[in-house]
């Protein structure tokens, strides 16, 4: 190993061409001298018996209301005719259970619009906000 020197004479003005590596080494063995002491601690537990518990999800389905509007503008519960007034309070009835039945609509092409937004209105009213618009597939 070669070290400096303040003498001008000896260094003969070349540099110096060896890295030092007394101090990276003793740097390495006190960083391995840490890990070996602290890496039993990192592995060590604390031993719990834990209790066993078994859940089952309580999962209902939510009910389903088939609401239909002919051409003509007739209105029908679950196939059964019914008036607009009746068909609000039940809207209401159903928007209090839990969970939330969803509401399937049929509606015929050429029924007003007006009827269709009636019903949404009622149910929206209520508090059902699943309604669902039930349609044909295109041939």
């Amino acid at each position: 190993m070669a070290f400096a020197s303040f003498d001008r004479n000896k260094s003969g003005g070349a540099p110096m061409a060896e890295i030092n590596m007394v101090p990276l080494i003793d740097v390495v063995l006190v960083l391995l001298v840490i890990f070996i002491v602290t890496a039993p601690l990192l592995t060590n537990a604390v031993k719990l018996d834990l209790p066993k518990a078994t859940s089952n999800a309580d999962i209902q389905k939510p009910e389903k209301i088939e609401f239909a509007i002919d051409g003509s503008g007739l209105l029908y519960w679950n196939g059964e005719r019914i008036s607009r007034e009746d068909a609000a309070a039940k809207f209401v009835e159903q928007g209090l259970k839990r969970p939330q039945p969803e509401v399937y609509l049929r509606a015929d092409q050429n029924v007003a619009y007006r009827y269709v937004a009636e019903m949404l209105a009622d149910a929206s009213k209520a508090g059902l906000g699943k309604v669902a618009f039930v349609s044909e597939p295109a041939k």
